[in-house]
């Protein structure tokens, strides 16, 4: 099997670091490069780390877009954390201008885009996350890439530990035990959606659009295997 070569962005996030796990531990890889503000702090001879400020403009680093051919999006930014206007920025332009930059360069792709639940692609929602999301997925479907698999998670469980966000995110995340027991999906576990990505951009998926439910029936896939 020819091996392959993975770009991915969030690689410091808490899903986008899973996938970069995942993809640097298989076989099927041969190089990943990760497009991040600060380092991962990850070592591996496999990991090539740019270190990279405008998300709107790959013109300095174009040279590491060339020659790829899984891309995993996993940029991503809580709602109430930055102003509207900020918020369809990171979500829609940041999307926009990396697959425009990556099919100049590297032609069509596998691509995986972290989205959410509830993204609404008529785009007529009066939340900014589910109408953002809508217009990013629905610019992701207009593209010439080689496959697009979107993935809508419900809530992610964190399961390392961090600062939460907001008061919701704590408290949702100290009765998450509960809310899993009564309804396990509508939330899936960080680790588990970050190896879903990865999986799906390595190998291969049979839909296009992934809710909670179907990421959660491919983490029981992964593990039967």
């Amino acid at each position: 099997m020819v091996k392959k070569n993975v770009i991915i962005t969030g690689a410091t996030g808490m899903v986008g670091g899973y996938a970069l796990d995942n993809c640097l531990s298989s076989d099927d890889v041969e190089k990943v490069t990760a497009i991040v503000r600060r380092p991962t702090g990850k070592e591996h001879h496999k990991l090539i780390e740019v270190i990279h400020e405008d998300f709107t403009d790959y013109s300095s680093i174009a040279d590491h877009l060339r020659d790829q051919d899984v891309a995993l999006f996993c940029i991503g930014v809580y709602t109430g954390t930055v102003p509207d206007d900020e918020f369809e920025r990171i979500t829609v332009d940041y999307t926009v201008e990396f697959v425009k930059a990556l099919l100049e360069n590297s032609g069509p792709v596998s691509f995986c885009f972290l989205s959410g639940a509830g993204a609404d692609r008529k785009e007529k929602s009066r939340m900014i996350f589910a109408r953002s999301k809508g217009r990013a997925e629905n610019f992701l479907l207009r593209q010439d890439l080689k496959s697009l698999h979107i993935f809508r998670p419900g809530y992610i469980y964190p399961v390392e530990k961090r600062k939460e966000p907001n008061l919701t995110y704590r408290i949702t995340r100290a009765l998450w035990p509960v809310i899993k027991r009564v309804s396990p999906s509508m939330g899936v576990n960080s680790n588990d959606l970050g190896s879903v990505i990865a999986d799906i951009g390595l190998h291969g998926g049979n839909k296009e659009t992934y809710e909670n439910r179907d990421i959660l029936e491919h983490v029981k896939r992964m593990r039967a295997l």
